[in-house]
């Protein structure tokens, strides 16, 4: 039985269907929604931006607020409640830093823009490749 899931999200349609099959198909379970910042941009943008911060805690949680929120918003309507937690680095490294943690991991098949793909590579790829327990690949 799959009691612990990791759902990985970012602001895109397919981490939103990746949350919401996790939600239908395992009403009891426990989810967590993992955000990761400061991954790698074309520009270095997003972790430049982080490191120059006053508190960069508090910032990568401010802006991870923008995918929570809805994350938060879709549980509800399940009647569930999620857990949220943030990453700092290269979102493939840090996920798989904590699948260990969980029964489960259900990912959206991918995420963000074609220039943040190509540059990063395909995160669900990686994961779904190297990842200690099962994964499930949302399109």
């Amino acid at each position: 039985m799959v009691s612990r899931i990791l759902v990985p999200m970012d602001d895109s349609e397919m981490a939103r269907r990746a949350l919401e099959y996790a939600l239908e198909n395992h009403p009891d379970a426990e989810v967590t929604v993992l955000h990761v910042v400061g991954g790698p941009s074309l520009m270095g943008g997003e972790a430049t931006g982080l490191a120059l911060e006053d508190d960069p805690d508090s910032a990568a949680r401010e802006r991870a607020g923008a995918v929570f929120a809805p994350a938060r918003e879709l549980a509800a309507e399940y009647g569930v409640e999620v857990d949220t937690e943030v990453e700092f680095g290269h979102p493939a490294r840090a996920i798989l830093n904590r699948v260990g943690e969980y029964d489960a991991v259900v990912l959206g098949s991918h995420g963000g823009s074609l220039a943040d793909r190509l540059l990063v590579g395909n995160v669900a790829q990686k994961v779904f490749r190297r990842s200690p327990v099962p994964v499930t690949v949302v399109r």
